[in-house]
């Protein structure tokens, strides 16, 4: 039996940090679901920097570009360059449909990058469809 691995959600609006929840709810997805509001933020937590540090460490972050503070592209170069956190599955999901930030992403060794859907139907079936990926998916313990 695969045990619950976290989840870390990087997303400055609130709107689709909301719709994230409600596809969770919606899809009987009781993976732990962390939350941060950009780039910053989540080092952070990732590196134990604040009082809200996650462990154990996500295996799957799901990961907005446009933020504030630090976006995230800039993000995923830093978040490769730390050797214990290299491995984290990353999943882009974001509005942007600009063919230099899905080449960013993917050369910084993303899993995925979604285009969030405009209906709240459509967002269920792409956290749906994650809620797969990461259930097959063997990852090695850390």
């Amino acid at each position: 039996m695969t045990s619950l691995v976290n989840i870390l959600l990087v997303e400055d609006d609130e709107v689709d940090i909301m719709n994230v929840q409600r596809a969770f709810r919606k899809n009987n997805i009781n993976n732990p679901l962390f939350i941060t509001r950009n780039g910053i933020e989540a080092l952070d937590a990732l590196q134990g920097k604040n009082p809200s540090m996650i462990i154990p460490s996500p295996r799957v972050i799901l990961l907005d570009i446009n933020m504030p503070k630090m976006g995230g592209i800039e993000f995923l170069r830093e978040l490769r360059k730390i050797s214990e956190l290299r491995s984290v599955s990353v999943f882009v999901m974001t509005t942007s449909n600009e063919e230099s930030d899905k080449i960013a992403a993917y050369d910084l060794n993303v899993a995925g990058y979604i285009l969030k859907p405009l209906s709240f139907e459509g967002f269920i079936s792409a956290v749906s469809i994650l809620n797969h990926y990461w259930h097959l998916c063997e990852m090695p313990q850390l």
